[in-house]
């Protein structure tokens, strides 16, 4: 337990803690000298089970770094776009053993934001697979090509040994130091174009190592992983809190809670992290029953509002202890959180305390400490700070202020014991299934469509999702109104699947400012009321 004494106001300081001047290499050459026969990471494909112990993932990490460094520079930015598989995690050591930048993409990223990413970090090498899912990534990577002036290189997965073996044995590795840049990890902006947020390896490895700590787990602990590598809880959060603990890293290649369960059996799993919609699927999945999971020591969630209800259900039905995250990108993952040993009330009704090493205030519009209970937006100060947005530097000062303080956009109250409550958001961000999903960009491309005036997105409360995207337009005079059908496949033409609206409204006026800004807070309070109903609603596939 934490021995910070009571607060007096809505300021916490750090919490003493080791924070170790490491890159995320020194992790994994530190490992393959120690443990070398470990098992480091698991492939728990659908067909072919593949594993690598930690003296072959630095080989082929070494191999692939050289095979970069042959066609790269160091501080290159290489951007995938790809499924979880084990050549994405040697991929991701070897970028950083290069002193490169990794870019991490969606999968379901389709041409508009493929190409402003790409764009935007700068990007020298893509690598991806050739079909995903039926659809054709290789085709489309070929097609924006052209017009990502920096990008030299596209390379396809299904090359990968030929990539492996290209690289020059006696090409020296550079030495990386911890406060180097390792990942852009795009995130929103205000304007709803994404802003590649940079992190460093010092904050990757000590937020990752301070996470599984807390998570109780030991030495050689395994880490059961269903998030994508693409997200901060996949590709850093769960990985690199596994090689800090010298553990195993059983990746599988999407969620399936089926395979969840059967990973956990087969890899004795002690650590996993699940969104909430992902836990509920796990705990109703029938094979519950009949798996050996007596290896179950922590169940970590976050990413959306984990119900009390869902932590009691867990930790009974599993007899395991659980942990709750709270965090963002800018910050390398996760500001506060649980410990198994916190009480029942604590684990249900709060997310925590601020990892070590970490500054949190609940601040007024001042930027002051509010008194201790009051609500304010959540605000951090520390070595977990990102080091700003990618060549955006107006967005940057006004995330981190003067005083070093990252503004997180996320309203929150604090208790006398440094307990962290998160009440609401500053910004419109809707958080489905544990992804954040941006309302500016899904406007953008309905506006495109040439029926639609204006459109407004907002976030729809759902049981299951924890929220829902909805949609209210307004149709241009002389048009007829789209079905929701038409309307989604436009959508799913352009971006994601998982962004398109399952509810949709009409309505003749919008509530505006005297600006011309949608006033989102109105639209919710009519939705709210019933002045303004949902009349298309689509199920939900995605």
């Amino acid at each position: 337990m934490s021995t910070t004494a009571a607060l007096t106001t809505s300021y916490r300081p750090a919490e003493p803690g080791e924070v170790r001047e490491a890159t995320v290499c020194d992790l994994l050459r530190h490992a393959a000298a120690t443990v070398p026969g470990r098992l480091a990471l698991v492939d728990f494909g659908p067909e072919e089970r593949r594993e690598w112990s930690y003296a072959e993932l630095l080989t082929d990490a070494e191999l692939a770094a050289r095979a970069l460094l042959a066609r790269y520079e160091r501080g290159d930015r290489i951007a995938v776009w790809a499924p979880n598989s084990g050549e994405w995690v040697v991929l991701q050591h070897a970028i950083a053993l290069a002193g490169m930048v990794l870019v991490a993409l969606n999968p379901a990223y389709r041409g508009r934001e493929m190409e402003f990413v790409l764009n935007q970090s700068g990007a020298a090498a893509l690598f991806c697979p050739g079909l995903y899912r039926g659809f054709d990534m290789a085709a489309l990577a070929d097609d924006i090509h052209p017009r990502v002036p920096t990008l030299r290189g596209v390379h396809r997965f299904e090359d990968w040994e030929a990539f492996l073996a290209s690289g020059d044995p006696r090409t020296e590795l550079p030495e990386v130091q911890p406060r180097d840049l390792i990942q852009v990890q795009y995130t929103s902006g205000t304007t709803g174009f994404p802003k590649g947020a940079m992190l460093h390896h010092m904050g990757l490895v000590n937020e990752a190592t301070f996470v599984a700590e807390r998570a109780g787990m030991a030495d050689g602990g395994v880490y059961v992983n269903a998030m994508p590598m693409y997200h901060i809880g996949g590709g850093a959060v769960t990985s690199f809190g596994a090689w800090a603990m010298r553990g195993t890293f059983v990746l599988l290649p999407g969620f399936d809670p089926g395979a969840v369960l059967e990973a956990f059996e087969a890899y004795r799993g002690t650590h996993t992290l699940l969104v909430p919609t992902m836990l509920i699927a796990v705990l109703d999945h029938p094979d519950l029953l009949t798996r050996e999971l007596s290896s179950v020591q922590t169940i970590l969630s976050g990413a959306a509002s984990v119900p009390a209800s869902l932590v009691r259900r867990t930790i009974a039905t599993l007899d395991c202890q659980f942990s709750i995250l709270f965090g963002q990108t800018e910050s390398h993952g996760v500001v506060s959180q649980t410990r198994v040993t916190d009480t029942p009330d604590d684990q249900a009704d709060t997310v925590g305390q601020p990892l070590p090493r970490l500054e949190l205030k609940i601040a007024d519009v001042q930027g002051e400490p509010v008194p201790i209970g009051a609500q304010g937006e959540i605000c951090v100060r520390g070595y977990q700070n990102m080091l700003g947005y990618f060549d955006m530097e107006e967005e940057t000062t006004a995330t981190i202020d003067a005083d070093g303080w990252l503004h997180m956009g996320d309203i929150g109250t604090l208790d006398e014991r440094g307990f962290l409550r998160v009440t609401g958001r500053v910004k419109d961000m809707i958080v489905r299934g544990g992804m954040n999903l941006y309302p500016a960009e899904i406007e953008a491309v309905l506006l495109d469509h040439p029926a639609v005036e204006t459109a407004a997105v907002v976030g729809v409360p759902d049981e299951h999702w924890g929220e829902q995207v909805g949609a209210v337009l307004r149709i241009r005079s002389g048009f007829e109104r789209p079905t929701s059908a038409e309307l989604t496949a436009f959508v799913r033409e352009h971006i994601a699947p998982h962004k398109a609206p399952v509810y949709w409204a009409f309505a003749e006026t919008l509530p505006m400012t005297p600006s011309g800004k949608i006033q989102k807070f109105v639209l919710r309070e009519q939705l709210s009321t019933g002045d303004l109903v949902f009349d298309e609603v689509r199920s939900p596939t995605h």
